[in-house]
């Protein structure tokens, strides 16, 4: 990967791929975060859940908390891969371990971006979980802060730590391990080279990336919106994971997780290859080049 640095064009590189990549696939995250919270009703299949929400709440509903999601996941990327390459020269000598050092920066720049999204995530649950509790992203924001005052949201920070900081400690150091790999291993393969090794490397290091990013991550974001799916049943983070344990299993913390797994894949896919494009139209070197 690369040195990294102070250089506010990670920053803007990771606002603009983190806020289009999750606002696409807001339908997907619609369909995930009902079967999180209300998993009965649907049977937690995919296309039955995909139709029942299609047929009772209609098209427009896919695109529920589309707002909070694009400004939410826009400042979260801004701070996530902007710190992320910040830290790196600043952590490269912590340890005698480089790639540790990486994953340690990658930890802090998770932690840093779980706090500047709590809000709006809880906003976009909220909307989805419960399409009557305000008519637009605004209305339910502010009837969050009337009801439960301006820093409520970020009560929920350890649950957000338990999903941001593992999902951000693989995706970050994954995806720079497996590009610097890629430019190595197919330099020399003729159909790579004729089609650009930019354009593969970026691609074949994003889909494995993606897939254990969302792994690492389910039993937090399962967490995630049991809590912001009402504040009556808010409680420690202990018995927040006591209590879908005891009503499901372990298997309760798994739940959602196929959805998830195509929604990561297509968000963390694209997001990374939007990342390392607009990096390079801004003048930075490709990721692991």
């Amino acid at each position: 990967g690369s040195a990294g640095g102070a250089d506010w064009r990670f920053f803007a590189a990771g606002c603009l791929a983190a806020a289009i990549s999750h606002g696409v696939a807001t339908p997907v995250d619609v369909v995930k975060t009902r079967l999180q919270t209300d998993g009965d009703r649907y049977g937690q299949s995919i296309i039955p859940a995909f139709q029942s929400l299609l047929r009772e709440e209609g098209v427009q509903f896919m695109l529920q908390g589309l707002l909070p999601t694009c400004v939410g996941y826009g400042l979260e990327g801004a701070i996530k891969f902007g710190s992320y390459e910040f830290l790196k020269p600043i952590f490269a000598s912590l340890t005698p371990y480089i790639k540790f050092n990486f994953v340690l920066a990658a930890g802090v720049a998770g932690g840093l971006a779980s706090i500047a999204l709590c809000p709006a995530e809880e906003v976009r649950i909220r909307q989805v979980a419960d399409p009557g509790y305000a008519s637009s992203s605004i209305g339910a924001f502010v009837r969050l802060v009337q009801e439960n005052g301006p820093l409520a949201s970020f009560r929920g920070v350890s649950v957000m730590l338990s999903k941001q900081v593992p999902y951000t400690m693989v995706k970050q150091v994954t995806f720079d391990l497996l590009t610097s790999k890629l430019y190595i291993v197919l330099a020399g393969v003729p159909w790579v080279q004729a089609t650009g090794l930019n354009v593969v490397v970026p691609v074949a290091a994003a889909v494995p990336t993606a897939m254990l990013s969302c792994v690492v991550s389910h039993p937090g974001d399962t967490l995630l919106s049991a809590f912001y799916k009402g504040s009556s049943s808010r409680g420690s983070f202990a018995s927040l994971v006591g209590g879908i344990v005891n009503k499901d299993g372990i298997g309760g913390l798994l739940r959602g997780l196929k959805v998830r797994l195509v929604h990561v894949t297509v968000i963390v896919t694209v997001q990374l290859i939007i990342y390392d494009a607009v990096k390079q139209v801004l003048g930075l070197a490709a990721t692991g080049a």
